[in-house]
This record gives structure tokens, sequence and C-alpha cells, in this order.
């Protein structure tokens, strides 16, 4: 069955987030401390990303958090310079991954509707892709708010393809994640690419293609 869809996974596979998201927290950290932060850069890094892993890394007041959990209360000074700092690093070093745009001209060239399923919240993912300068590629994105469930589950997944009025089979879904992205794409019945060159977390789950590079996604729609 011909793939007339690709939807993207967004962070770690149209772009490298886990670099611009510790970019960012650098900055603002540098910046805090400048401003009175009572403790050291590389502590403060370590608790900042704990704190991450423990709120969430698209927690819009992870340094309210912070800041009240290292220094007891909010000293906007500080708070205020730490988001300063990560806004100008932000507007600068979100980049899609090399030849992400090449790929996308090309799924584009070859008549294909093309989304996203994330499971960020809906201003954030658009933010991103327009970030990218990516908006005119993407027909639609499913985003958390739209089942309020995340990865794993097959809900977003379904609603793409809903959405889409498709065939599960005759959509590609790409994703860097095998035990999120690749087992929800597989329950919902679509194809599946692991951007493996974006991978962070492993996996048991096969994906029906493996992609080196976001170029080798030309490729395979031409031969599913």
């Amino acid at each position: 069955m011909a793939v007339k869809a690709v939807l993207f996974d967004l962070d770690n596979t149209l772009v490298d987030f886990m670099r611009f998201k510790r970019l960012c927290s650098e900055a603002a950290i540098r910046a805090m401390a400048e401003a009175g932060l009572v403790m050291g850069e590389e502590k403060a890094k370590k608790a900042l990303f704990k704190m991450y892993n423990e709120y969430g890394i698209e927690d819009q007041r992870i340094f309210e958090k912070f800041l009240k959990k290292v220094q007891g209360e909010v000293d906007y000074r500080v708070l205020a310079s730490g988001i300063a700092a990560y806004r100008k690093v932000k507007s600068s070093s979100l980049e899609p991954y090399p030849r992400v745009r090449e790929t996308l001209v090309g799924l584009k060239t070859r008549g294909l509707i093309l989304g996203i399923v994330s499971d960020a919240p809906r201003m954030q993912a658009w933010l991103r892709v327009a970030e990218m300068s990516l908006v005119e590629f993407f027909d639609f994105v499913i985003a958390w708010e739209d089942s309020g469930e995340l990865k794993p589950s097959k809900m977003p997944f379904e609603q793409a393809i809903r959405k889409l009025g498709m065939k599960p089979g005759e959509i590609l879904f790409v994703g860097d994640n095998p035990g999120r992205d690749i087992l929800g794409a597989k329950r919902a019945g679509m194809k599946t690419a692991l951007a493996k060159y974006g991978q962070i977390f492993r996996g048991k789950v096969k994906p029906d293609f493996v992609l080196k590079s976001p170029i080798g996604l030309l490729k395979v729609v031409d031969l599913a």
C-alpha cells in the first residue's frame, strides 16, 4: 500500500531538541548566577535538569519551581534574568537537523501530506515549527491537548488518521523513540521509520525502516 502521508514526531526527529534545551538552560543558569543565584553553576545545572525529569521538559514554570526549591523563594530579579537569557538563546539556536528542509521539499514534491504528532502543547509545537521556518510544509499538528493522551497511546495517532481520512497503512510515521513513537504508531496500524540520527532512548520495538539521516526518508517513501 503506497504511502500518501508522512507524520513526524517533533523533538529529536525534526530538531535536535536536547541540544537546544541544554544551550538555553545553560545560558539561563549563567544569567541567574550573575543576578545573584546562591548556588554554583554546575550544581545548579544538575539540579535544573533533575527537575526537568521530575516536572517535564515542557514545564513553562520550571525556573520558578527551581528557585523555590534551591532558594526557598522566587527572586524575580534572578528569575527575569534567567528567562531573558533563555529566550535570547532560543531565538538563535532552534534549527532543524541538516537536510530536513531538503527532505520536506522532496516529500511535498511527491505530493505527500505532512503532519506532526507531538506530546508538546499545541502552541509550543507550532512555535518550534515556526522558529525553524518550516510552517509552509505542515498541514496540521496533533498535540497533547487534542487527545489528552501521551505516546505510546494510540489515541493521538488515531486522531491523525481521522484527520487525514486515510487507511493507517497509507501513513508513515517518523520518530526517534521506539517505546513511544514507534510503538504508538504501530498500535494504530501505521508504517514506521526510526529517526536513528536523533535517537536517545533505546527500545525493543522494531520499526519498518531505519533512517541514518533525514534525507533517507525520500528513498523510504519511494519504496514503501
